[in-house]
């Protein structure tokens, strides 16, 4: 194995944990307006990496790094003095020891907490939020982005500059909400912090069923925000536990390149410390906050799984009570989906019937094969194996997951007419 072999995945794994750092540091240090130049200073200390410890690498990578960011902080300040033809007004630290102070570790937290309300601004769309975040705060690259979100990296690229354009255009700070404006902005971000999490829980990738990279990210972002008193909420602590439960169940998920369901995952894998840390923060959302939200539902719900010995011993019945009161708070597709998979659970049928039918399939958009997938089973509940296979069918077309889709055909297979 060659140097230039072991070095790349250090640097590949070094760049996404330190990057977002960095984005930030340098963003609070020289304003939001110059990102474009921070985030091409920071693929030139990467590249510069990756270089140089192909000869022999720091027995401090991180430190080394960091180093090398607090010296592209001065090779910045003289490019920008050059671009901007005057004396440069900067919004931070212009001296070698206003600097260092800027990479202590209370300061790149508050850098990076910043920069989390930057990238979920209501200025930009959604999409926009989702890449930008996962671009500026996470580090995955454009390619990385449009791999996980199913998309072209090419619109993707133009799905970051609109985001960029925006914040310059906007005039948007790297600085909190104001008082008034945080809890709609603290819903924005925990709404993005799921979304990234789903993104990898139920990854579309092709040839990946969970991307731990999104799943981990999303965990460390919702943690980042709790170290932080002011931004805690029932809501919050909620969120966290719903990761964690789900967090805990990755490597069960899989087995020999095969999807796994509930009733079929070994329990023994899921990760214990993850399921404590569930069950302290859905503690502390019940009986430390007032608010409620529908991630305290969903946190409920993932606990009830997480607690029962087996599949046989699952309390549907409750499960079914907080999906009820869950549609309440938020009334969607996705949930009437899920009660109709309860009720097939607990015999139901033409209950489960009523809930498909309420469901408009666009709504479920590339979850829309698990629709196909449930009134499959329906059928198959009626004793109509023809109606099911041809659901079965449905399904696997829809499907966008190589795994998914062989779980399906295995389903399809055992089928006889």
């Amino acid at each position: 194995m060659t140097n230039n072999t072991r070095t790349e995945p250090i640097v590949d794994h070094l760049f996404r944990h330190q990057y977002g750092k960095m984005v930030a540091i340098l963003a609070r240090i020289f304003g939001l307006q110059h990102l474009d130049l921070i985030e091409d200073a920071i693929q030139d200390t990467f590249l510069k990496a990756s270089l140089q410890w192909r000869e022999q690498q720091p027995d401090k990578p991180e430190a080394w790094l960091t180093q090398a960011a607090k010296n592209r902080v001065l090779d910045l300040l003289r490019q920008i003095q050059a671009r901007q033809k005057r004396e440069a007004a900067f919004p931070h630290a212009s001296s070698a020891l206003e600097i260092n102070e800027q990479f202590l570790d209370p300061e790149i937290d508050d850098a990076q907490l910043r920069m989390i309300f930057v990238a979920c601004h209501p200025a930009l769309s959604t999409s926009e939020q989702i890449a930008f975040a996962l671009k500026a705060i996470s580090g995955f690259s454009g390619k990385e982005i449009a791999s996980a979100l199913m998309q072209k990296e090419d619109s993707i690229k133009k799905r970051l500059q609109r985001a960029r354009k925006k914040i310059q255009e906007e005039g948007i700070a790297l600085q909190f909400p104001e008082p008034h404006e945080m809890e709609s902005r603290m819903q924005a971000v925990m709404q993005i912090i799921y979304l990234i999490f789903n993104e990898g829980f139920h990854s579309n990738k092709a040839d990946s069923l969970v991307d731990k990279e999104l799943c981990g990210e999303a965990l460390r972002l919702c943690k980042l925000l709790l170290n932080r008193k002011t931004f805690r909420s029932g809501s919050l602590y909620a969120l966290f536990a719903l990761l964690c439960y789900n967090a805990a169940r990755l490597d069960a998920k899989v087995s020999d390149d095969e999807v796994l369901d509930l009733k079929q995952q070994d329990r023994q894998k899921w990760y214990a410390p993850l399921i404590e840390l569930g069950h302290d923060a859905l503690y502390r959302s019940l009986y430390d906050f007032q608010d409620r939200s529908a991630y305290h539902f969903e946190a409920l719900i993932a606990s009830e799984h997480i607690r029962a010995a087996n599949f046989e011993s699952t309390n549907w019945q409750q499960i079914l009570s907080y999906y009820q009161e869950m549609y309440h708070y938020l009334p969607s597709a996705s949930i009437l989906l899920s009660k109709a998979i309860i009720y097939l659970q607990i015999q139901e049928a033409h209950q489960a019937k009523a809930q498909l039918e309420a469901i408009k399939i666009k709504d479920l958009e590339q979850r829309s094969y698990l629709y196909y997938a449930t009134w499959a089973e329906f059928h198959l509940m009626e004793n109509n194996t023809i109606k099911a296979k041809k659901m079965l069918k449905i399904a696997i077309e829809h499907c966008t997951n190589k795994f998914e889709e062989d779980y399906l055909k295995k389903k399809l297979a055992k089928l006889k007419i």
